[in-house]
């Protein structure tokens, strides 16, 4: 029997901490996941977490798990495979350090992801853009932020982590504006700024008048926007603007899809893929290739060069009477 508290705290400390230097968004992301699986397991095995054995923590346990976690919790599959990338690192770990719970180990790394479907991105139309952008009562301070915020997201596709961290120095307004991020995978950036969110943040931060690294987008009390606080904003926007504009209310809206906006206005703009990938931070062309799918002019300019097939409508008539009953099904 092997004690799971000072593998899992090595795990953090030692591995992730000391060996891989994971960013924030790793540590928080391994952390909630593998907190509701001590949870999960406590509950199923009647002991506390910190009295669980490496054992306890088998493949059908780990199965029962992710079950619970799409059955139960609503997660989606993406959730349900992040967290299962977490359950993979550990035991991972484990494998190296206690090669006595090698068969249980093993059986737990075999679990595989499960496929998700690849649906096309949501974007916002250059007049819901417009309608979600006016439904920000500037006559408020919070208003005024929020127009700033979403404003800026749309033009340069900030992803929601980036956009929370951001503070007053991290915006250059002066000859180059351009707004400075660390991204995904510690990737640095320095986005360009159209001059009318230009014209908006300079009003924004002259109003508004701090330090260099107070945050951009503060709350009321002068913190930094959780992600969820920008979310929560988003939301009520969303149905504000929804009054103006029906279209909008058909869609579900994130952060996420204010990025896929910016993306999407980028490409209809005439940009090529790999600019859009540098704009966006990504690290692979084929992760930007899904704005291509979503964009139909591109794919009807294809189809207007190719010659017209000479295509006649038919109907498919069944030889035999058992075939006719299958096709009347």
């Amino acid at each position: 029997m092997t004690a799971l508290a000072p593998a899992l705290q090595a795990f953090f400390t030692d591995r992730l901490l000391g060996q891989r230097d994971a960013s924030p968004n790793t540590i928080a992301s391994y952390r909630t996941g593998l907190r509701l699986l001590l949870g999960f397991a406590a509950e199923r095995t009647g002991k506390n977490p910190s009295a669980l054995d490496i054992a306890h923590l088998d493949a059908p346990l780990i199965a029962a798990f992710l079950d619970h976690l799409e059955h139960d919790r609503h997660n989606s599959v993406t959730t349900r495979n992040n967290r299962l990338a977490a359950i993979h690192s550990l035991f991972g770990y484990l494998a190296v350090h206690h090669p006595e719970h090698a068969g249980t180990i093993q059986r737990v790394l075999a679990i595989p992801s499960k496929r998700t479907q690849s649906n096309l991105v949501t974007y916002l139309t250059d007049d819901e853009v417009d309608a979600l952008l006016a439904s920000s009562d500037q006559t408020r301070w919070t208003g005024r932020r929020d127009h700033a915020m979403f404003a800026l997201t749309i033009q340069t596709g900030l992803r929601i982590s980036e956009l929370a961290r951001l503070d007053r120095h991290d915006i250059t307004l002066a000859t180059g504006a351009n707004v400075h991020t660390i991204g995904k995978g510690r990737k640095e950036r320095r986005t360009p700024l159209v001059p009318a969110i230009r014209a908006v943040l300079k009003a924004w931060l002259r109003e508004n008048v701090g330090t260099p690294t107070d945050p951009l987008f503060p709350t009321t009390t002068g913190r930094h926007l959780s992600p969820d606080a920008i979310e929560r904003r988003l939301a009520h926007h969303v149905a504000l603007a929804a009054t103006t504009c029906p279209s909008i209310e058909a869609k579900t809206i994130t952060m996420h899809t204010l990025r896929h906006t910016a993306a999407m206005r980028l490409l209809l703009a005439g940009n090529d893929i790999t600019v859009i990938a540098l704009w966006l931070g990504h690290e692979q062309i084929s992760t930007t290739n899904i704005y291509l799918h979503a964009d139909m002019t591109h794919k009807q300019r294809a189809i207007d060069k190719t010659k017209p097939l000479a295509a006649k409508p038919g109907r498919y008539r069944p030889t035999d009477t058992l075939l006719a009953f299958l096709e009347a099904l």
